[in-house]
Protein backbone atom coordinates (compact mmCIF):
# COMPACT_ATOMS: atom_id res chain seq x y z
CA UNK A 1 0.00 0.00 0.00
CA UNK A 2 2.59 2.60 1.06
CA UNK A 3 4.86 1.68 -1.95
CA UNK A 4 1.48 2.54 -4.36
CA UNK A 5 1.39 5.93 -2.69
CA UNK A 6 4.42 7.04 -3.54
CA UNK A 7 4.26 6.18 -6.76
CA UNK A 8 1.58 7.89 -7.49
CA UNK A 9 2.79 10.77 -5.89
CA UNK A 10 5.83 10.25 -8.03
CA UNK A 11 3.55 9.97 -11.41
CA UNK A 12 1.54 13.21 -10.42
CA UNK A 13 5.37 15.27 -9.80
CA UNK A 14 6.50 13.14 -12.94
CA UNK A 15 2.94 14.73 -15.13
CA UNK A 16 3.72 18.43 -13.46
CA UNK A 17 7.27 18.53 -13.93
CA UNK A 18 6.75 17.57 -17.58
CA UNK A 19 4.14 20.05 -18.41
CA UNK A 20 5.81 23.18 -16.59
CA UNK A 21 9.32 22.77 -17.43
CA UNK A 22 10.02 20.59 -20.64
CA UNK A 23 8.70 23.20 -23.11
CA UNK A 24 11.58 25.68 -21.66
CA UNK A 25 14.12 22.41 -22.03
CA UNK A 26 12.97 22.17 -25.66
CA UNK A 27 13.76 26.20 -26.13
CA UNK A 28 16.72 25.79 -24.72
CA UNK A 29 18.17 23.06 -26.34
CA UNK A 30 16.74 24.51 -30.23
CA UNK A 31 13.82 22.04 -30.03
CA UNK A 32 10.75 24.51 -29.06
CA UNK A 33 9.65 25.02 -32.81
CA UNK A 34 8.91 21.06 -33.12
CA UNK A 35 4.76 21.26 -32.81
CA UNK A 36 4.68 17.79 -30.92
CA UNK A 37 7.08 19.05 -28.30
CA UNK A 38 5.34 21.76 -27.87
CA UNK A 39 2.20 20.14 -26.76
CA UNK A 40 1.07 20.22 -23.53
CA UNK A 41 -0.30 16.49 -23.29
CA UNK A 42 3.06 15.12 -24.96
CA UNK A 43 5.53 16.75 -22.39
CA UNK A 44 2.90 15.96 -19.37
CA UNK A 45 3.13 12.28 -20.65
CA UNK A 46 7.28 12.58 -21.62
CA UNK A 47 7.49 13.20 -17.76
CA UNK A 48 5.28 10.60 -16.07
CA UNK A 49 7.37 8.23 -18.48
CA UNK A 50 10.80 9.57 -17.12
CA UNK A 51 9.50 9.93 -13.19
CA UNK A 52 8.41 5.97 -14.08
CA UNK A 53 11.85 4.93 -15.02
CA UNK A 54 13.39 7.13 -11.83
CA UNK A 55 10.72 5.23 -9.81
CA UNK A 56 12.37 1.69 -9.77
CA UNK A 57 15.41 3.18 -8.64
CA UNK A 58 13.69 5.82 -6.06
CA UNK A 59 10.74 3.71 -4.65
CA UNK A 60 12.68 1.64 -2.61
CA UNK A 61 14.57 4.09 -0.79
CA UNK A 62 12.16 6.60 -0.46
CA UNK A 63 10.17 3.89 1.64
CA UNK A 64 12.92 3.50 3.58
CA UNK A 65 12.83 7.24 4.59
CA UNK A 66 9.45 6.54 5.12
CA UNK A 67 9.10 4.28 7.81
CA UNK A 68 12.14 5.57 9.57
CA UNK A 69 9.92 8.47 9.98
CA UNK A 70 6.44 6.37 10.78
CA UNK A 71 8.74 5.10 13.43
CA UNK A 72 10.15 8.40 15.11
CA UNK A 73 6.33 9.29 14.70
CA UNK A 74 4.88 6.69 16.64
CA UNK A 75 7.56 7.04 19.71
CA UNK A 76 6.39 10.74 19.88
CA UNK A 77 4.15 11.93 22.27
CA UNK A 78 0.89 13.42 21.10
CA UNK A 79 1.43 16.73 22.55
CA UNK A 80 5.15 16.75 20.85
CA UNK A 81 3.56 16.39 17.56
CA UNK A 82 0.87 18.88 17.65
CA UNK A 83 3.00 21.43 19.26
CA UNK A 84 5.99 20.78 16.75
CA UNK A 85 3.61 20.94 13.74
CA UNK A 86 1.99 23.79 14.96
CA UNK A 87 5.33 25.73 15.61
CA UNK A 88 6.69 24.50 12.07
CA UNK A 89 3.68 26.02 10.34
CA UNK A 90 4.29 29.49 12.17
CA UNK A 91 7.44 29.52 11.14
CA UNK A 92 6.79 28.86 7.62
CA UNK A 93 3.83 31.75 7.69
CA UNK A 94 6.75 33.98 9.05
CA UNK A 95 8.94 32.85 6.33
CA UNK A 96 6.41 33.79 3.66
CA UNK A 97 5.50 36.83 4.77
CA UNK A 98 9.29 37.56 4.67
CA UNK A 99 9.79 36.37 1.32
CA UNK A 100 7.48 39.02 0.10
CA UNK A 101 9.36 41.98 0.31
CA UNK A 102 12.50 39.87 -1.80
CA UNK A 103 9.46 38.71 -4.52
CA UNK A 104 9.80 42.55 -5.61
CA UNK A 105 13.33 41.96 -6.59
CA UNK A 106 14.59 41.15 -10.61
CA UNK A 107 17.12 39.16 -9.09
CA UNK A 108 17.21 35.23 -9.19
CA UNK A 109 19.28 35.14 -6.05
CA UNK A 110 16.79 37.38 -4.08
CA UNK A 111 13.55 36.61 -5.11
CA UNK A 112 13.99 32.84 -5.26
CA UNK A 113 16.95 31.20 -3.65
CA UNK A 114 16.85 33.27 -0.51
CA UNK A 115 12.94 32.89 0.22
CA UNK A 116 13.48 28.86 0.04
CA UNK A 117 16.47 29.30 2.19
CA UNK A 118 14.32 31.27 5.12
CA UNK A 119 11.42 28.57 4.44
CA UNK A 120 14.24 25.62 5.59
CA UNK A 121 15.85 27.79 7.94
CA UNK A 122 12.82 29.28 9.64
CA UNK A 123 10.91 25.78 9.05
CA UNK A 124 13.77 24.03 11.07
CA UNK A 125 13.87 26.55 13.63
CA UNK A 126 10.14 25.90 14.46
CA UNK A 127 10.42 22.46 14.58
CA UNK A 128 13.01 22.75 17.05
CA UNK A 129 11.06 25.33 19.56
CA UNK A 130 8.03 23.10 19.22
CA UNK A 131 9.73 19.83 19.98
CA UNK A 132 12.31 21.07 22.89
CA UNK A 133 10.79 24.42 23.97
CA UNK A 134 7.04 23.01 24.52
CA UNK A 135 7.14 22.40 27.94
CA UNK A 136 8.87 25.41 29.33
CA UNK A 137 6.62 27.23 27.51
CA UNK A 138 3.51 26.09 29.24
CA UNK A 139 5.14 26.67 32.43
CA UNK A 140 5.41 30.04 32.09
CA UNK A 141 1.33 30.87 31.79
CA UNK A 142 1.45 28.99 35.15
CA UNK A 143 3.88 29.96 37.84
CA UNK A 144 2.59 28.32 40.97
CA UNK A 145 2.79 25.34 38.45
CA UNK A 146 6.38 26.14 37.55
CA UNK A 147 7.46 25.93 40.58
CA UNK A 148 6.21 22.35 41.43
CA UNK A 149 7.37 20.84 38.51
CA UNK A 150 10.79 22.53 39.25
CA UNK A 151 10.44 21.19 43.16
CA UNK A 152 9.58 17.56 41.44
CA UNK A 153 12.35 17.75 38.44
CA UNK A 154 14.82 18.34 41.47
CA UNK A 155 13.43 15.68 43.58
CA UNK A 156 13.55 12.91 39.94
CA UNK A 157 17.25 14.48 39.73
CA UNK A 158 18.29 12.73 42.95
CA UNK A 159 16.62 9.52 43.04
CA UNK A 160 16.08 8.34 39.55
CA UNK A 161 19.03 7.32 37.32
CA UNK A 162 19.48 6.90 33.39
CA UNK A 163 17.78 3.61 33.29
CA UNK A 164 14.67 4.18 35.15
CA UNK A 165 11.50 2.71 33.84
CA UNK A 166 12.95 1.56 30.42
CA UNK A 167 11.32 -0.70 28.80
CA UNK A 168 11.86 -4.24 29.73
CA UNK A 169 12.46 -6.57 26.64
CA UNK A 170 11.15 -10.55 27.10
CA UNK A 171 13.17 -12.85 25.10
CA UNK A 172 11.33 -16.12 24.02
CA UNK A 173 13.66 -17.96 26.41
CA UNK A 174 12.73 -16.10 29.69
CA UNK A 175 8.99 -16.77 28.79
CA UNK A 176 9.28 -20.67 28.82
CA UNK A 177 11.78 -20.30 31.64
CA UNK A 178 8.55 -18.70 33.42
CA UNK A 179 10.94 -17.15 36.58
CA UNK A 180 9.91 -13.63 34.80
CA UNK A 181 6.92 -14.10 36.39
CA UNK A 182 7.77 -14.56 39.83
CA UNK A 183 10.22 -11.85 39.72
CA UNK A 184 7.52 -9.27 38.79
CA UNK A 185 4.88 -10.98 41.07
CA UNK A 186 7.63 -10.28 44.04
CA UNK A 187 8.00 -6.34 43.00
CA UNK A 188 11.88 -6.59 42.07
CA UNK A 189 11.26 -5.47 38.34
CA UNK A 190 9.27 -2.24 37.33
CA UNK A 191 8.79 -0.75 34.09
CA UNK A 192 6.57 -1.71 31.50
CA UNK A 193 7.47 -5.38 29.69
CA UNK A 194 7.27 -4.77 25.69
CA UNK A 195 6.72 -9.09 24.13
CA UNK A 196 8.00 -7.74 20.33
CA UNK A 197 5.32 -9.83 17.87
CA UNK A 198 7.96 -11.84 16.33
CA UNK A 199 9.08 -13.24 19.74
CA UNK A 200 5.16 -13.64 20.15
CA UNK A 201 5.48 -16.26 16.39
CA UNK A 202 8.55 -18.01 17.78
CA UNK A 203 6.59 -18.91 21.02
CA UNK A 204 3.80 -19.98 18.34
CA UNK A 205 6.07 -22.05 16.11
CA UNK A 206 7.38 -23.74 19.18
CA UNK A 207 3.90 -24.56 20.48
CA UNK A 208 2.74 -26.15 17.09
CA UNK A 209 6.22 -28.02 16.91
CA UNK A 210 6.28 -31.92 16.12
CA UNK A 211 8.16 -32.70 19.14
CA UNK A 212 6.69 -32.80 22.27
CA UNK A 213 8.95 -31.47 24.54
CA UNK A 214 9.15 -28.16 22.63
CA UNK A 215 5.29 -27.88 21.99
CA UNK A 216 5.21 -28.41 26.15
CA UNK A 217 7.66 -25.56 26.51
CA UNK A 218 6.33 -23.28 23.56
CA UNK A 219 2.73 -23.62 25.65
CA UNK A 220 4.52 -22.80 28.62
CA UNK A 221 5.62 -19.64 27.62
CA UNK A 222 2.20 -18.91 26.22
CA UNK A 223 0.98 -19.65 29.24
CA UNK A 224 3.48 -17.60 31.20
CA UNK A 225 2.44 -14.45 28.94
CA UNK A 226 -1.07 -14.78 29.28
CA UNK A 227 -0.61 -14.39 33.06
CA UNK A 228 1.45 -11.87 33.42
CA UNK A 229 -1.51 -9.87 31.17
CA UNK A 230 -4.19 -11.20 32.67
CA UNK A 231 -3.05 -11.03 36.16
CA UNK A 232 -1.76 -7.55 35.34
CA UNK A 233 1.55 -7.58 37.68
CA UNK A 234 3.13 -4.83 35.60
CA UNK A 235 1.63 -3.74 32.70
CA UNK A 236 2.56 -5.66 29.61
CA UNK A 237 2.33 -4.60 26.21
CA UNK A 238 2.59 -5.54 22.70
CA UNK A 239 5.73 -4.38 20.14
CA UNK A 240 3.63 -4.45 16.40
CA UNK A 241 6.02 -3.87 14.30
CA UNK A 242 8.85 -5.91 12.98
CA UNK A 243 12.77 -5.79 11.19
CA UNK A 244 12.15 -8.20 8.07
CA UNK A 245 15.44 -7.22 6.80
CA UNK A 246 16.88 -9.62 9.56
CA UNK A 247 16.29 -12.52 9.83
CA UNK A 248 17.58 -14.09 13.35
CA UNK A 249 15.16 -13.43 16.55
CA UNK A 250 17.66 -12.52 18.76
CA UNK A 251 19.05 -10.55 15.88
CA UNK A 252 15.30 -8.42 15.99
CA UNK A 253 15.55 -8.42 19.74
CA UNK A 254 19.09 -6.22 19.91
CA UNK A 255 17.92 -4.05 16.97
CA UNK A 256 14.64 -3.17 18.88
CA UNK A 257 16.38 -2.81 22.17
CA UNK A 258 18.56 -0.04 20.15
CA UNK A 259 15.48 1.70 18.77
CA UNK A 260 13.83 1.96 21.95
CA UNK A 261 16.74 2.48 24.22
CA UNK A 262 15.21 -0.23 25.94
CA UNK A 263 16.86 -3.81 28.34
CA UNK A 264 16.76 -7.25 27.08
CA UNK A 265 15.37 -9.49 29.90
CA UNK A 266 16.82 -13.20 29.44
CA UNK A 267 18.32 -16.48 30.20
CA UNK A 268 20.09 -16.98 27.43
CA UNK A 269 24.19 -16.82 27.95
CA UNK A 270 25.01 -16.14 24.20
CA UNK A 271 22.30 -13.51 23.40
CA UNK A 272 23.52 -11.92 26.93
CA UNK A 273 27.19 -11.96 25.28
CA UNK A 274 26.17 -10.51 21.76
CA UNK A 275 24.23 -7.80 23.49
CA UNK A 276 26.68 -6.71 25.72
CA UNK A 277 29.30 -6.35 22.97
CA UNK A 278 26.78 -3.83 21.45
CA UNK A 279 25.89 -1.99 24.23
CA UNK A 280 22.47 -3.23 24.95
CA UNK A 281 21.87 -3.51 28.68
CA UNK A 282 20.72 -6.98 29.84
CA UNK A 283 18.77 -8.36 32.93
CA UNK A 284 19.81 -12.06 33.30
CA UNK A 285 17.78 -14.08 35.32
CA UNK A 286 20.39 -16.49 36.08
CA UNK A 287 23.09 -13.84 36.85
CA UNK A 288 20.61 -12.97 39.79
CA UNK A 289 19.79 -16.37 40.83
CA UNK A 290 23.70 -17.40 41.59
CA UNK A 291 24.07 -13.70 43.19
CA UNK A 292 21.31 -14.74 45.61
CA UNK A 293 23.05 -18.15 46.42
CA UNK A 294 23.96 -18.30 49.83
CA UNK A 295 27.33 -18.00 50.17
CA UNK A 296 30.00 -20.27 52.46
CA UNK A 297 33.17 -19.39 54.37
CA UNK A 298 36.49 -20.77 54.88
CA UNK A 299 36.46 -22.52 57.79
CA UNK A 300 32.38 -23.16 57.78
CA UNK A 301 31.11 -26.59 58.37
CA UNK A 302 28.74 -28.75 56.12
CA UNK A 303 27.51 -31.49 56.15
CA UNK A 304 26.81 -33.72 52.62
CA UNK A 305 26.84 -36.69 50.79
CA UNK A 306 29.77 -37.99 48.52
CA UNK A 307 27.96 -38.97 45.21
CA UNK A 308 30.97 -39.77 43.14
CA UNK A 309 34.67 -39.97 42.53
CA UNK A 310 37.05 -36.82 42.01
CA UNK A 311 38.92 -35.87 38.83
CA UNK A 312 42.25 -36.28 41.19
CA UNK A 313 43.37 -38.93 43.40
CA UNK A 314 41.48 -40.04 45.80
CA UNK A 315 39.16 -36.60 46.06
CA UNK A 316 35.02 -36.92 46.32
CA UNK A 317 32.62 -34.79 44.72
CA UNK A 318 29.06 -33.52 46.42
CA UNK A 319 26.37 -30.94 45.63
CA UNK A 320 24.93 -28.46 48.03
CA UNK A 321 20.70 -28.52 47.49
CA UNK A 322 21.37 -25.24 44.73
CA UNK A 323 23.66 -27.66 43.00
CA UNK A 324 26.69 -26.02 43.93
CA UNK A 325 30.13 -28.80 43.55
CA UNK A 326 31.48 -29.31 46.55
CA UNK A 327 35.38 -31.03 46.26
CA UNK A 328 36.08 -33.28 48.69
CA UNK A 329 39.97 -33.73 50.25
CA UNK A 330 40.22 -37.84 50.70
CA UNK A 331 36.55 -37.92 49.63
CA UNK A 332 36.11 -41.29 47.54
CA UNK A 333 36.38 -43.10 51.42
CA UNK A 334 33.16 -41.65 51.85
CA UNK A 335 30.64 -42.73 49.12
CA UNK A 336 27.33 -42.76 49.40
CA UNK A 337 27.97 -41.39 53.32
CA UNK A 338 26.94 -38.12 54.70
CA UNK A 339 29.89 -36.37 56.26
CA UNK A 340 30.39 -33.07 57.85
CA UNK A 341 33.32 -31.28 56.00
CA UNK A 342 35.30 -27.85 56.65
CA UNK A 343 35.59 -26.04 54.05
CA UNK A 344 38.59 -24.86 52.53
CA UNK A 345 37.71 -22.45 49.64
CA UNK A 346 35.55 -21.57 47.49
CA UNK A 347 36.40 -20.64 43.64
CA UNK A 348 33.91 -18.88 41.25
CA UNK A 349 34.20 -19.37 37.55
CA UNK A 350 31.82 -18.91 34.69
CA UNK A 351 30.52 -22.04 34.63
CA UNK A 352 29.20 -21.86 38.37
CA UNK A 353 31.02 -21.92 41.69
CA UNK A 354 33.14 -24.29 43.57
CA UNK A 355 33.45 -25.29 46.77
CA UNK A 356 37.23 -27.06 48.05
CA UNK A 357 36.07 -29.00 51.81
CA UNK A 358 37.94 -31.64 53.59
CA UNK A 359 36.63 -34.08 55.81
CA UNK A 360 36.73 -33.16 59.76
CA UNK A 361 36.92 -36.39 60.78
CA UNK A 362 40.31 -36.57 59.85
CA UNK A 363 41.58 -33.63 62.44
CA UNK A 364 39.43 -35.72 65.36
CA UNK A 365 41.19 -38.75 64.41
CA UNK A 366 44.43 -36.99 64.82
CA UNK A 367 43.41 -35.66 67.91
CA UNK A 368 42.53 -38.53 69.44
CA UNK A 369 45.53 -40.04 68.63
CA UNK A 370 47.55 -37.50 70.08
Amino acid sequence: MRKRIIGLILAILGVGAGYTFLPELWSLIGLGSNRWLTNGLVNAIIGLIIMEILAIFLIDAIERVIIKIEKNLIRQKPEVIISTSLSITVGLIVAALISTIFNRSHVFFINTILPIVLMILLGYLGYVVGKEGFGNLKRLFNLRQRKVEDDKAQILERKVGENFHKYKLLDTNILIDGRIYDLAKTGFIEGTLVVPNFVLYELQYIADSGDSIKRVRGRRGLDILNKLRSEKIVPVKMYEGDFEDIKEVDSKLIKLAKVLDAVIVTNDYNLNKVSEFQNVQVLNVNALAKSLKPRVIPGEKLTVTVIKNGTERQQGVAYLDDGTMIVVEDGRYYLNKPIEVEVTSALQTDAGRMIFAKPTHSKRELREKN
